[in-house]
């Protein structure tokens, strides 16, 4: 009877503190930008006890012997940063009471703002023990799940449906390795708004825990990705995707591909292909159309992988392309490259034929075969120019910016894996060029990142991306309680003044009987495309602080010219074909900026005598003959790596 009674006691002990927070005492620490709770901060005592944020921004503090005294915190996360006081120390002492409260801001330094974590136990834990209310059905443990790696998501049926890799369990070490699944609601049939959560509805096994999506038969692991919905032979919709069988060291010895079972709710191996196949379906698929075909891409994170749309297609793996500079029927290690009797080095789609990544473009290029002008990948650091090697990632059209925005994780960057970069361009293709670094960690790894344009919000501006927040492969042998091996999500407005990156300004060919030698333009329209235009130089499409508007205007002698414009009016469309009200053609920095990017060049004017010519260029050799300088930059663009030979 006295364990009983005890129990009784503990029980009721247990209800009075998720009713009102019992003894604990509550700590916030909101971003100082938001006033939103941030997650996985991280507060230490003097005595190196450590506490992290639940999802909430939350910590339920309850120490024996601190309560009712004064208690000081080291403050710290990844990618925001606490003030410090005289002495250097980041943190805040508290007057610790039962029941009572702190409110701590703290400034973020990532442009992306952390907001819950996704999966995993303890979610909210905090929340639960302080008596708060969460906003997610199952807010501290879902599916028996503790961990789990690399996410993937698409729509089916009208609803999400979700996809890890290996997840861990409560009740032993080894837990699921054959792909875990869930579904949830979309947001606009009822599901939650995504800035505050996700309901994840788990397929789980006669013990309640995540069961394998993927049982494909052989040892080891499954793992699987290039996740597809394409209509089979009899019209209906079914979902695809390609598996490796794995064992150690993390080395594939099967591929194949899946069909989900519609009814079983679990996928079935349709077929296994050769392991040495050139090319197949891997990455985050996206779909688009090239001359009224649909394709379904893969981005590695570059999607330069392609498959037509149709299951038929899909499951036939001699029809994926690859988007590529290699003779056709070689490898990278052969070294053969594709160029035809001028010289030229020519990218088309082969079957067949791998692609060259960025590790087999550099080593093109340092063996003399390649000249870096000639490379197709070239993303970098927008202010430092230095070079972003891109290790996974996901890209999708935006309708906001009307670009495909990439979201990538850097390898070999300020940590192994621990940073999220955000870029940009006019086709899937590229110019993948000028990029900006969004989520940073510290000696802590972010992989696989996946943004989700399911649920981005006002019309793109607002996009979500989450990744695999772990300790593996960054040397750091301290885990983070809770949420290690499992997915953070973010939130990224592509409003913000640092998201405003070059782009592109094209020289298309003049039209207008040589008055012009051609036309300066921005978005690379389908016209611009087959008029053969090419990259000029990169220049912002938007105003950002210390930018100036630039307009085309006619002169007097018939030609087009740029005049620099006030960057506050943003002008409008001349119906009347004129251009005196025109919007403006570019943003650029005047030529006299004070310590601007290192990746930024000076743009000349060049006249002929009579005016009715004119060029732009970054070159200081005149562009065609009779051509002659102005005696002064006109203003600063961004350099153009690619080489004048590209054509998009």
């Amino acid at each position: 009877m006295i364990p009983l009674a005890m129990t009784g006691a503990t029980l009721l002990l247990t209800a009075a503190a998720l009713a009102g927070g019992g003894d604990h005492f509550a700590i916030e620490v909101v971003d100082s930008q938001s006033g939103r709770g941030v997650p996985l901060v991280e507060l230490e005592t003097v005595h190196a006890v450590r506490y992290l944020t639940d999802s909430a921004g939350v910590v339920a503090f309850h120490e024996p012997g601190l309560m009712n005294t004064r208690v000081f915190f080291f403050i710290r996360s990844h990618g925001y940063e606490f003030p410090a006081d005289g002495f250097g120390m980041r943190g805040k002492a508290l007057d610790v009471t039962p029941g009572g409260r702190a409110r701590l801001e703290i400034r973020r330094i990532n442009i992306a703002e952390r907001l819950y974590r996704v999966t995993g136990g303890g979610i909210y834990r905090d929340s639960a023990l302080l008596g708060r209310p969460a906003p997610t059905q199952r807010p501290v443990l879902s599916g028996l799940v503790l961990g789990q790696d690399s996410v993937f998501a698409i729509v089916h049926r009208d609803r999400i449906y979700w996809f890890w890799g290996d997840t861990a369990r409560p009740a032993y070490p080894l837990g699921n390795f054959h792909m875990s699944g869930a579904t949830s609601q979309l947001p606009e049939h009822g599901g939650l708004d995504p800035e505050i959560g996700v309901n994840l509805e788990y397929f789980v096994d006669e013990a309640g825990f995540s069961r394998p999506m993927a049982p494909v038969p052989g040892d080891g692991p499954t793992w699987a990705d290039a996740f597809v919905v394409a209509r089979d032979d009899e019209g209906r919709e079914r979902m695809y995707a390609a598996y490796a069988k794995i064992k150690p060291p993390l080395e594939a010895y099967e591929r194949g591909l899946i069909r989900l079972d519609d009814e079983k709710q679990q996928f079935e191996k349709v077929l296994a292909f050769p392991l040495d196949a050139p090319v197949y379906p891997s990455g985050h698929a996206l779909e688009t159309e090239e001359d009224g075909v649909e394709y379904f891409c893969f981005a590695a994170p570059f999607p330069l992988t392609r498959v037509r749309a149709t299951a038929e297609d899909y499951l036939r793996i001699s029809s994926c392309e690859a988007f590529t500079c290699l003779k056709e029927g070689t490898r990278p290690a052969d070294g053969e490259l594709d160029r035809p009797a001028d010289g030229t080095l020519r990218y088309s789609w082969k079957r067949g034929t791998p692609v060259l990544g960025q590790t087999e473009q550099e080593k093109m290029i340092r063996d003399g075969r390649m000249k870096r002008e000639e490379a197709l990948l070239h993303l970098r650091d927008a202010d430092t120019g230095k070079m972003v090697l891109a290790h996974a990632g996901s890209v999708y059209w935006n309708a906001h910016r009307r670009r495909w925005v990439m979201i990538t994780c850097e390898q070999h960057g300020t940590s192994f894996l621990g940073e999220t970069w955000f870029a940009e361009a006019d086709t899937p293709l590229g110019p993948w060029v000028y990029a900006r670094k969004v989520v940073t960690h510290e000696k802590y790894s972010f992989y696989n990142p996946k943004q989700h344009p399911m649920l981005a919000k006002s019309g793109g501006r607002i996009i979500f991306f989450e990744g695999t927040y772990t300790h593996s492969f960054s040397g750091n042998s301290e885990r983070t309680p809770r949420y290690d091996y499992n997915q953070v999500m973010y939130k990224l407005d592509l409003d913000d003044p640092r998201l405003v990156l070059p782009v592109p300004v094209y020289r298309i060919p003049g039209r207008d009987s040589g008055r012009s030698a051609s036309v300066l333009a921005t978005g690379l329209p389908p016209e611009a495309q087959r008029a053969g235009a090419e990259v000029a130089f990169f220049a912002l499409d938007r105003p950002r602080p210390g930018a100036l508007a630039v307009r085309a205007v006619k002169t007097a002698g018939g030609s087009t010219a740029l005049e620099i414009g006030d960057p506050g009016d943003p002008g409008k469309a001349d119906d009347a074909g004129g251009s005196g009200a025109a919007r403006p053609l570019f943003y650029a920095l005047p030529p006299d900026a004070k310590s601007p990017p290192a990746t930024c060049v000076p743009l000349f004017a060049y006249a002929s005598a009579d005016g009715s010519r004119r060029e732009y260029s970054t070159e200081k050799d005149p562009p065609a003959a009779g051509l002659r300088p102005a005696a002064s930059p006109f203003c600063l663009v961004w350099r153009n790596p690619m080489g004048a030979h590209w054509r998009w």
